[in-house]
């Protein structure tokens, strides 16, 4: 019997529904009532429907934010963050039916989506809800003349753009700050994955969230998106997604001298010394390669293992990547489910016979994983390792976000940095080495926001998130969140 079996009947019911905007505290067909197909990566089926929203339906969720503002920005901080905290319960109770929404969106094993996707979602939301009431700012004092005290104001209407492949998790991580800092929120999340989103809709408006001040528009980049950067209301933007649309957007934005927060892309390399805990590298060598499919942007994708371990770590490697469990997202043993959709199926395949052209020995995976079943049409692909690119090969410098990892060998910590940095991503890194010396001193040089020494993906919220190079600007979590979701301004008082 499949996992979470209750959530999935309930789900079965649901086919090729029309999931609503959510404006002005309503939920709303489309202006235009136009739709968008949504499929189930693991069947390719059409599941629901979503608004395919235009600047009309962007124009009525701006317009409804701004007319919010004012009350909302003026609310104490204790009542934003209980209207957070509600939301947050209300998400807490939902979570198999969340989770369940979230791997049929996603392809991803209901598992993952129910012990990381929604719980991380729960934890943004009381994360963001205490830092409302937390939030502090500066003050300085010059000697006997004055003294200078910052406040922290927030913007005005906002835009929330999150992606695919963590749907609720990313769109909960832009929205509670916003709404923390006292801003009101027009989102656009991925309209690929937009289930969780439609969700919760639902639960702001059950959550007692004033008209306004969440709004929630679904649609396409180029229409709903572009409308929404465009718009001059809209004071600032946070956007998760590729560098190329990131570009687009600053592009946009620049000239109206909008506040950018930029999370993109990234190729990131995963560093094993010989002297790793060998077994520890290699469970998380694995999980970070393959984690969802490959499609989470801080996965490490490229294996650099010093020479001496080398062949011994990339057989346990391949082995360990043959041995991923590939299903039924919707089985509990699950390890490994389909790709997001049938374009980046397409992508990722591609990518793959762009390596085998480069000369790339492809070790394992390479190909398209057929199931029978109800799962014969779905977007599934192996597991693949790769090994004999050299540094400059596209197939090691352009971002894939699949279950793509390539394997290089270096020697010495030089070589390693080296090659850590010979790409135009800098989001994050992982290093491995049980020499702590080394460990710093190979940390403060790689390009990369976060890099974590002995370990992968574990995230104190407090801390500031955010790529360099091509992988974007600004920094989200934490204070750094709250200070981009504010305007500073400058009291000086004279004695």
């Amino acid at each position: 019997m499949t996992d979470g079996g209750a959530a999935r009947a309930k789900l079965s019911t649901m086919d090729a529904t029309r999931l609503p905007n959510l404006v002005d505290g309503r939920l709303a067909p489309p202006v235009t009532q136009r739709w968008l197909e949504v499929h189930e990566p693991a069947t390719g089926e059409v599941v629901a429907h979503v608004p395919d929203s235009d600047a009309a339906d962007v124009e009525a969720a701006v317009a409804a934010a701004k007319r919010a503002f004012p009350a909302w920005s003026a609310t104490p901080a204790a009542e934003r963050a209980r209207h957070l905290l509600r939301l947050a319960q209300l998400v807490e109770l939902k979570l198999d039916e969340l989770a369940a929404l979230e791997s049929v969106d996603t392809g991803k094993p209901v598992s993952l989506a129910r012990s990381v996707d929604i719980p991380r979602a729960v934890s943004n939301l009381r994360f963001f809800a205490a830092a409302a009431t937390q939030f502090a700012s500066e003050s300085h004092a010059m000697e006997d003349v004055a003294v200078n005290f910052t406040l922290r104001q927030p913007l005005g209407v906002v835009a929330c753009i999150s992606p695919w492949n963590l749907p609720l998790y990313l769109l909960t991580w832009k929205i509670a700050p916003a709404l923390a800092a006292g801003n009101t929120v027009v989102a656009k999340p991925s309209e690929v994955t937009p289930q969780t989103a439609a969700a919760l809709s639902r639960l702001a408006i059950e959550a007692g969230l004033p008209p306004g001040v969440l709004n929630i528009v679904h649609g396409a980049g180029p229409t709903a998106g572009a409308a929404l950067v465009a718009h001059p209301d809209v004071k600032a933007i946070s956007f998760t997604g590729s560098t190329r649309t990131g570009a687009a957007i600053a592009a946009t934005a620049a000239p109206q001298f909008k506040k950018l927060s930029l999370e993109l892309g990234g190729k990131n390399p995963l560093v094993v010394f010989a002297d790793a805990d060998f077994d520890r590298a290699l469970d998380t060598a694995v999980r970070a390669s393959f984690s969802n499919q490959g499609q989470i942007c801080l996965c490490g994708s490229r294996l650099l293992i010093e020479r001496p371990i080398y062949e011994r770590f990339r057989d346990a490697f391949v082995a360990r990547a043959r041995a991923l469990r590939i299903g039924d997202p919707a089985l509990t043993e699950t390890e490994f489910g389909a790709v997001v959709s049938k374009l980046h199926y397409d992508k990722v395949l591609s990518a793959i016979e762009l390596a085998r052209s480069e000369g790339g020995r492809v070790l394992t995976g390479g190909t398209a994983r057929h199931l029978g079943g109800r799962l014969a049409r779905g977007w599934f692909v192996d597991p693949t390792v790769i090994e004999g690119l050299g540094p400059s090969c596209r197939t090691n410098t352009e971002e894939i976000f699949g279950p793509v990892a390539t394997l290089q060998p270096f020697d010495g910590a030089d070589e390693a940095i080296a090659l850590a940095n010979a790409v135009p991503y800098g989001l994050a890194a992982s290093v491995w080495t049980s020499n702590l010396s080394a460990a710093h001193r190979v940390a403060a040089r790689i390009d990369a926001g976060i890099v974590w020494i002995n370990c992968w993906m574990l995230r104190d919220l407090r801390t500031p998130f955010g790529g360099m190079k091509q992988s974007g600007v600004g920094r989200e979590g934490g204070a750094e969140a709250m200070r981009f979701f504010t305007e500073p301004k400058n009291v000086c008082i004279a004695y």
